[in-house]
């Protein structure tokens, strides 16, 4: 990997550290026409809001990538909340409130606040959690259920303890995405489908394509009395009879799903928003036309008149009073695909720039870059990292691995069914034929460019299933996990883990770099480094001179 200290790296760098994750939600009654955008500027933590908004009367909740923004005034100004107030980590992927106790679903645990969002308590593995990178979450009384990479984690005690249920109780698929219950009925939202429990959780029966799923893959799931809505990468499922039989809308990405009696919310990944008054018979679409901030959404709700969207690019509210603000969204004029940088590689005067809405590809050394998208390949548009050796570039995306042959003019994509961990990949290094990818449910490794996968896991040592970030050196390979950095010396078939008894600054490790003897290690609490192949670690904060202690 090339190091480049040009202008043009200075300029990314600071646009990664600027920009930020922004993620979509969605939206209110029918007769809402105009949206407001609400982005950073108004006191959220980032523009992208990627896990969603909730709403309770005149308090809103957006879970961005930049910690949980909280609003006491209908989403006119918010407050961001992050590690310093006790979240587990920065990035909320989900949020839930019920009265002053707030739940939020980040990638470092479940943090539970009983403060109005003042300050959190985190739960984690040690708790019961089947996996620290909770994605969605959701409460009834005491009871609180928790949707995390390695399990549906159920608490009867408000989140004091948790017991986890996985594929041996009948789940889908262990990563699950979101969960809605209804009394002791069940719905949990998986990578392999609908998982139903009517037992409070003892068993599931699980829901596929062969019920009528528009996809196996359910981001997220909602009921209205006997009327199921599930929210899959091939559309909005919609079950009459209590989630027995499916019949499938829209035919394209949705990413979660809203209702409130017969009005209906499909949030979409690329399509704007899909609002139903009729039960989900027919649809009427709601664009960046009507003023959504983006049609890149990850989430919707609705309290009485006022519907927000969780966007890529901000809050978008809308009331029935048809208040309209026109975002001004960000279009750069050298040709990236969105001013959110997840990641940059180079390789002589060719930078690829992996951002919120595509592979940003120049080969004038950044003067000038042309977009790659789903059009061309990709698994999906958001690129978490990128990676190039010759002619061949490979892009984690959050729907696989994503492989060019021609230099990035075309991809083939690669998922679970060619051996990856998750469709979610964090990170990706490739070292001759072998191709380590980072995936939120495993180290995910493949000796064939590519071709098959095998997933390494915490049975094989790692510390934590989320791996962000992956390194290697001949036959050792450094793993940055949830739990602590992983380290291999037998080419991935086994790993030790390192964790703050070994000097770590924090066990949530971000991204690992190694240059001669001394490794690197990027914590949510500084910067870790050994000079002794990772037996021992010194850490460094901002004391030393660190802009920030989380490191990514």
């Amino acid at each position: 990997m090339k190091k480049i200290l040009t202008r043009l790296n200075t300029l990314i760098i600071i646009l990664v550290l600027l920009g930020g994750l922004a993620q979509p939600t969605t939206n209110a009654s029918a007769a809402v026409i105009a949206f407001t955008n609400i982005a950073a500027l108004y006191g959220l933590g980032t523009e992208h809001v990627t896990g969603g908004v909730f709403a309770d009367g005149s308090n809103v909740y957006a879970a961005t990538t930049g910690g949980l923004s909280i609003s006491t005034d209908g989403g006119a100004t918010f407050t961001s909340k992050t590690t310093a107030n006790g979240l587990g980590a920065k990035s909320v992927r989900g949020v839930f409130a019920s009265g002053a106790i707030v739940y939020a679903a980040t990638t470092g645990g479940l943090s539970i606040s009983t403060d109005s969002g003042a300050t959190f308590t985190n739960k984690t593995t040690t708790d019961g959690l089947g996996d620290n990178a909770v994605i969605g979450v959701f409460a009834s009384g005491s009871t609180v259920y928790a949707a995390t990479a390695g399990g549906l984690s159920i608490s009867t005690d408000s989140g004091a303890t948790f017991t986890n249920r996985t594929t041996t109780n009948g789940l889908g698929n262990n990563s699950v995405i979101d969960v809605f219950a209804s009394g002791s009925t069940i719905y949990a939202a998986t990578n392999g489908g609908l998982s139903i429990s009517t037992d409070s959780g003892a068993t599931f029966t699980n829901k596929t394509t062969t019920d009528g799923l528009g996809h196996n893959r359910v981001r997220g799931v909602y009921t209205v009395g006997a009327t199921v809505y599930a929210a899959t990468d091939g559309g909005v499922s919609i079950s009459t009879d209590s989630g027995a039989t499916f019949t499938n809308k829209l035919g394209t990405q949705v990413n979660d799903v809203y209702a409130v009696g017969s009005t209906v919310y499909a949030a979409t990944n690329a399509g704007g928003l899909f609002i139903s008054t009729d039960s989900g018979a027919t649809f009427t679409n709601k664009t960046i036309a009507d003023g959504l901030g983006s049609n890149q959404l990850y989430g919707a709700y609705a309290v009485g008149s006022a519907v927000y969207a969780a966007t890529q690019n901000g809050l978008s509210i809308s009331t029935d009073s048809g208040a309209s603000f026109t975002t001004d969204s960000y279009t750069p004029s050298i040709g990236l695909g969105d001013n959110e940088l997840h990641g940059v590689f180079a390789s002589g005067s060719t930078v690829y720039a992996a951002t919120h809405n595509g592979l940003s590809i120049s080969t004038d050394s950044g003067a000038t870059f042309i977009n790659k998208t789903t059009t061309d390949g990709l698994g999906n548009n958001i690129v978490y990292s990128v990676f190039a050796s010759g002619s061949t570039v490979y892009a984690a995306t959050e729907g696989g691995l994503s492989i060019s042959t021609d230099s990035g003019v075309t991809f083939i994509n690669k998922t679970t069914t060619d051996g990856l961990g998750d469709n979610l990949l964090l990170s990706v290094f490739v070292s001759g034929s072998t191709v380590y990818a980072a995936t939120v449910n495993g180290l995910s490794i493949s000796t064939d460019s590519g071709a098959t996968f095998a997933n390494k896991t915490t049975a094989d040592g790692l510390g934590d299933n989320v791996v962000s970030g992956v390194f290697a050196v001949g036959s050792t390979v450094y793993a940055a996990t949830n739990g602590g950095l992983s380290i291999s010396t037998d080419s991935g078939a086994t790993f030790s883990n390192k964790t703050t008894a070994d000097g770590l600054g924090n066990n949530i490790v971000h991204g690992v770099y190694v240059d001669g003897s001394t490794l690197y290690a990027a914590t949510e609490a500084g910067l870790s480094i050994s000079t002794d192949g990772g037996t021992t670690f010194t850490n460094k904060t901002t004391t030393d001179g660190l802009g920030n202690d989380v490191v990514r």
